[in-house]
């Protein structure tokens, strides 16, 4: 039976030969079959990254997938003797984020994302076996959030928090909070032009004011949104009287409709009454 591999290694030791530095790709779902009870699957991937030595770079992106298989990954590259360099290109996100976690040296590029969140998982049962869980996804969550702190030096609040907020971060955030530790630069810089003789800073203190600096960060918060809309709808139709049922307005006449009799009629009528 073929295992199912969501990485790729370049630069693998062949024959005893190891290279100066082999690269790993963590791409796609991490484990679409759970690690949990799997004894093949962990133990090739710990055979292949141990049958080189020196120093290796992982590149992922990856929406994330099984947090057995993500903290299992994440322990052998923290005990991995070379140094790991993690390099996210696309996206980190879930449970890959906590394999980013291992790296000695993470670095994001300036147009990827990485996101937290808290685990999730499927139960059925009676009101016990969804207490076991509940109580199963609080341990995991704070087991992720040992790695988290590890990196990051934040507070474990702070990261519960961003956790239950589903906190989606892109490169300048990831740096600003300690998920990330560098942006990756471009391999070649455009070399800077030099001012028009005459003209000397005038431009660019003009160009600053038609087009202002652009936020250095951006933080996208599932939860924040979310209640930003509430409160918004609230505070336009939250004091608003409810409409009357349109059938009910449709038995009330109108002042001014016709009733079917002319004003000689109702004269004629009052004047009998007189009598």
């Amino acid at each position: 039976m073929k295992t199912k591999k969501f990485w790729k290694w370049r630069n693998q030791a062949e024959a005893g030969t190891a290279p100066e530095e082999r690269t790993l790709f963590l791409n796609g779902t991490i484990a679409e079959e759970s690690w949990f009870d799997d004894d093949i699957t962990p133990q090739l991937f710990k055979e292949e990254l141990n049958s080189g030595t020196g120093d290796i770079t992982v590149w992922i992106n990856s929406p994330g997938g099984d947090c057995v298989a993500a903290a299992q990954i994440y322990n052998m590259l923290s005990n991995y003797k070379g140094k790991v360099t993690v390099k996210i290109d696309g996206i980190a996100a879930s449970a890959a984020s906590v394999i980013a976690m291992a790296g000695d040296t993470v670095l994001v590029s300036p147009v990827s994302m990485l996101m937290i969140h808290n685990p999730a998982t499927i139960a059925w049962g009676d009101h016990v076996e969804m207490q076991k869980a509940i109580d199963m996804l609080s341990e995991v969550k704070e087991s992720i959030i040992n790695a988290y702190v590890l990196k990051t030096g934040l507070s474990r609040p702070k990261l519960s928090h961003l956790m239950d907020a589903e906190t989606w971060m892109d490169a300048n955030k990831a740096v600003e909070l300690g998920f990330a530790d560098e942006i990756m630069a471009r391999a070649k810089e455009e070399p800077e032009k030099e001012p028009e003789e005459g003209k000397g800073d005038t431009d660019g203190e003009e160009e600053e004011k038609k087009f202002p600096p652009a936020p250095s960060s951006m933080l996208f918060s599932r939860r924040a949104v979310t209640n930003a809309l509430l409160n918004k709808m609230a505070a336009r139709y939250g004091g608003e009287k409810p409409k009357a049922d349109i059938q009910a307005q449709a038995k009330i006449p109108a002042a001014d409709t016709e009733t079917g009799r002319c004003v000689d009629a109702l004269m004629e009528r009052l004047n009998l009454l007189k009598r």
